[in-house]
């Protein structure tokens, strides 16, 4: 009884919704929505080459130490797992890059050197 109640309640209640209209009523103005598109969503390789090359960007401190906190915005979305194997890539990008600038200074030199 009480089910055939509710039931009974609800389809007023819509019937009310869907009342006849008047004539003289003007139709509600349209409304538009704004909508951002979606980000592409990036593969977890794409996000873990993006997180290394932050972590290959960060200065080391006074140690020599690239440090892994706090996390950069690229790393966030990856496992702490997938985040230490970029901060390891993102370390290694590091030290071949300073290799490779103090071989160039290296060479310099010797060029400067030979008479």
């Amino acid at each position: 009884m009480r089910r055939h109640m509710i039931a009974a309640i609800a389809v007023g209640l819509l019937l009310a919704g869907c009342g006849s209209s008047n004539s003289n009523d003007k139709p509600a103005p349209r409304t538009t929505v704004a909508t951002t598109p979606a980000k592409p969503t990036l593969s977890k390789v794409e996000v873990a080459k993006q997180c290394a090359a932050a972590i290959a960007k960060r200065p080391a401190d006074d140690a020599g130490e690239i440090p892994s906190e706090p996390t950069p915005e690229p790393c966030k979305p990856l496992s702490d797992s997938e985040y230490l194997d970029a901060y390891m890539d993102g370390i290694h990008q590091a030290n071949e890059a300073a290799q490779d600038e103090f071989q160039q200074k290296i060479d310099g030199a010797a060029e400067d050197a030979t008479p």
